[in-house]
């Protein structure tokens, strides 16, 4: 019994990886077609539609009047970092970048979360994971030059890439940001509030900087860019999310994260086979560097034997 619970998240956690590495070429279609802005907000709109309900059927509404300030502070930071900032990164980057490629960059999430995680939260760093982690970055810089690093060096990063990268550091910030704001709150809960709060800071900068049209633009989209909207909001939004703030809660944040490295894998399988995107070595090398990258960094995280308590010491708040 106890390890179907220690297995449970590790499976939710893989799910969010199939649906956020789905979510690249469908983001792919919807920049392509719809105006960014309004296309982000009507994606965490429906989301909410679907969040909220399901939140108020869990009784979670009632405990929204016993947060303080500091966690609607926290809420407010989530949704506008996780939310408002990737979306916005993820769409304009998704314009100018192939989906696998885009997908790619993201395996530099782990890394950069689990160093600040160490760093805050006092998490386990080992050489396991830090081979691990290293692997997961080399796999993103192969993927970045195409197989020729060299060329980072000369600046050979366009704008996409740079959009692409806002997406990390926005990511970064939204996982150790869940962290604190998770403290006695429940996945569902953090993830409606933020879609919601996400979704209404969306609609201000598209009606800001968009107008209505962009709004009329996107609500009369074709078929397949709706299509590709319900997956990202109730797939790889409503479903993924909650998963993904169970897998921290459950295994911390730089475990949890750990597993984004997969989301690339997916994303490039998805591009090749709906949008015919390229696979070459690069992509193959990278992809295959970023995934044993995963596993050790997973490996090295095993429970270790239990220290003396004098020996221990934590970090975290």
């Amino acid at each position: 019994m106890h390890s179907h619970r220690f297995l449970g998240p590790h499976l939710r956690l893989v799910g969010m990886a199939l649906l956020w590495g789905a979510s690249w070429p469908a983001g792919r279609i919807i920049a392509q077609s719809l105006p960014p802005l309004a296309a982000a907000c009507l994606r965490f709109a429906l989301a909410a539609l679907v969040l909220l309900p399901w939140m108020y059927g869990t009784g979670g509404m009632a405990g929204l009047r016993s947060w303080s300030a500091r966690r609607w502070l926290g809420m407010a930071a989530a949704a506008a970092t996780g939310v408002f900032g990737y979306s916005i990164f993820f769409l304009l980057g998704l314009q100018q970048v192939p989906a696998g490629k885009a997908a790619l960059v993201i395996t530099l999430n782990p890394v950069l979360t689990l160093l600040l995680a160490v760093w805050l939260f006092g998490e386990r760093l080992n050489r396991t994971i830090a081979l691990g982690m290293a692997l997961a970055a080399c796999g993103a810089v192969v993927v970045i030059s195409h197989g020729e690093p060299l060329r980072l060096l000369e600046g050979a990063v366009g704008a996409g890439e740079l959009l692409i990268l806002g997406c990390v550091v926005c990511w970064v910030a939204y996982t150790l940001v869940g962290r604190w704001v998770l403290t006695g709150v429940d996945a569902l809960s953090t993830t409606a509030v933020t879609s919601a709060l996400g979704a209404l800071m969306l609609l201000a900068a598209s009606l800001a900087f968009e107008g209505a049209a962009g709004l009329r633009a996107a609500v009369h989209g074709s078929a397949e860019a709706w299509a590709a909207l319900a997956f990202l909001a109730f797939g790889a939004t409503a479903l993924a999310y909650a998963w993904y703030f169970d897998g921290v809660k459950a295994l911390g944040a730089g475990a949890a994260s750990g597993y984004i490295t997969l989301v690339p894998v997916v994303g490039v399988a998805c591009s090749a086979l709906w949008l015919g995107e390229r696979i070459d070595a690069s992509i193959v090398i990278g992809g295959g560097m970023a995934v044993a990258g995963t596993a050790l960094m997973n490996w090295g995280r095993r429970p270790a034997p239990q220290a003396p308590a004098a020996g221990r010491r934590s970090l975290g708040a």
